[in-house]
């Protein structure tokens, strides 16, 4: 599972929606040559389905990264819970529901192989010693069902992948020395971690920061890093026994003539085994983990 922090579906214009003036040619080969968009929301070719996925959960106000991500990865309406939508930390009444229904105690208690390939520096972890409450919903259920965060060792030898995809910022902001990898190898070796797992999660969240940038050459930049990322993905895994499937918790980048969420639709993207089966359930974030649970089961 690919988790893209803030991708809506939103108008196919390129003077403000990225998606149009990137160069996909990846994500079209896989969508048979077309791109979600507001008048076209769903697309079903031969590789790949795209339904659009509900993400105001029918609370008033812009959704937010805390309560989209805990409903995405818990199935139960945070927003609703707490009466609002509210990130991108998750707020604190939250924190039972995420401990106790995430999706990799879920899976681990029907003994599934879980993995959360996203790898952290050095300076994360002193962060949250210093800072328990400032933690996104992804890394807090991880290590909430009993396991440790990925490190520098682990993305050095290969088992782990940087926020960035390739390295190149990990490597530049100081982190460490770790090989710089282009995105599709860097796809090719989330597959081949995938091999030993029944599940994995990886978490970009660039395409929200690109979103509140408002910079269309970023976006672009990120969209094209994040093609060659998914075709490496899609090369690499067996169609007939792996699914790829790419969503998100709001929108966001998909507009960037505002610096703020949208309530645009997110896309569900599912490439692979029983796509069109999962493809055809899920209408907003509350129905992702039990649609999960359902095919793995």
């Amino acid at each position: 599972m690919l988790f893209l922090d803030g991708v809506g579906i939103g108008r196919a214009d390129p003077e403000v929606n990225p998606f149009f003036a990137a160069q996909l040619p990846q994500l079209r080969k896989l969508l048979g040559g077309d791109l979600p968009h507001l008048s076209q929301k769903s697309i079903h070719s031969k590789a790949a389905s795209v339904v659009p996925l509900n993400a105001t959960l029918s609370v008033a106000g812009l959704p937010q990264s805390g309560t989209g991500q805990t409903t995405l990865f818990t199935g139960v309406n945070a927003a609703r819970v707490i009466g609002k939508h509210f990130g991108p930390y998750p707020y604190s009444t939250l924190r039972p529901l995420i401990v106790e229904k995430n999706i990799f105690r879920m899976l681990s208690g029907i003994g599934k192989k879980v993995c959360y390939a996203n790898a952290y520096p050095q300076r994360y972890f002193d962060h949250l010693a210093e800072h328990r409450n400032r933690i996104t919903v992804m890394p807090m259920a991880w290590m909430a069902a009993g396991f440790r965060l990925n490190d520098f060792e682990a993305l050095r030898t290969g088992k782990a992948l940087s926020a960035d995809i390739t390295g190149e910022g990990w490597v530049k902001r100081g982190f460490g020395v770790v090989p710089v990898i282009t995105p599709r190898q860097a796809g090719h070796r989330l597959v081949s971690i995938l091999e030993n797992h029944d599940f994995l999660l990886y978490d970009y969240y660039l395409t929200d920061h690109a979103g509140h940038d408002q910079s269309m050459k970023q976006a672009v930049g990120i969209l094209e890093t994040l093609d060659e990322f998914i075709g490496g993905i899609a090369e690499g895994m067996d169609r007939k026994r792996m699914l790829l499937l790419v969503t998100s918790d709001h929108g966001n980048m998909e507009d960037l003539s505002t610096k703020t969420h949208t309530r645009n639709p997110v896309p569900l993207i599912a490439v692979g085994a029983k796509k069109d089966d999962l493809a055809l359930k899920p209408k907003n974030l509350t129905h992702m983990m039990p649609a999960i649970l359902e095919i793995m089961s």
